[in-house]
């Protein structure tokens, strides 16, 4: 019978759901491997800051705000794992926020608090952006609720970081001013 072939065809060529959420299991795994990079890098970031970092307030502020960092990448790596993936665990070796960390660590042996600020203030910026992108891809690509919320989450935590940063900068810099 032609009419049954024809429907064999259609139905063994379809593509068939458990497909389609593998690409957007893929996709997803893809981001947050990528966001989980960004973070490794910040958090590594904040640490050496705080080792060159004076005042013991900012440093404080530094070392949390590392160990936040790490809660934020064992997030990541659990909801890579629960989509199926291999997380990533180590940091960047060509992105933008690894070399803005690596330059911070050769520049700033004797700088003072503002130049400490600056370049933690830069890194902020490159974290920023890199979420900001990951959640406009996961609004693109319609992935799961889980990732997209979980990236908003984390963009609100990035998002108050760079202004608590900026805002010592700002203060750092007057005050240098006024000395």
């Amino acid at each position: 019978n032609w009419h049954a072939g024809c429907n064999s065809y259609y139905i063994f060529h379809q593509p068939r759901e458990e497909l389609k959420m593998t690409d957007i299991n893929k996709e997803s795994i893809s981001i947050l491997n990528d966001l989980i990079e960004t973070s490794k890098d910040g958090e590594k970031g904040f640490q050496t800051s705080a080792e060159d970092i004076k005042r013991p307030d900012v440093k404080a502020f530094f070392l949390s705000r590392s160990a936040e960092i790490a809660t934020a990448v064992r997030e990541l790596q659990a909801e890579v794992r629960a989509l199926g993936g291999d997380p990533e665990t180590s940091s960047s070796v060509s992105g933008t926020l690894h070399r803005a960390w690596v330059d911070l660590k050769s520049t700033l042996t004797g700088k003072d608090d503002v130049a400490v600020l600056n370049e933690v203030e830069r890194g902020e910026d490159v974290a920023l952006k890199a979420y900001k992108e990951a959640r406009q891809k996961a609004i693109e690509k319609n992935l799961p609720a889980a990732v997209t919320s979980l990236i908003d989450k984390q963009l609100q935590g990035v998002q108050a970081n760079h202004d608590k940063v900026k805002t010592l900068r700002d203060a750092a810099r007057a005050e240098k001013k006024a000395s």
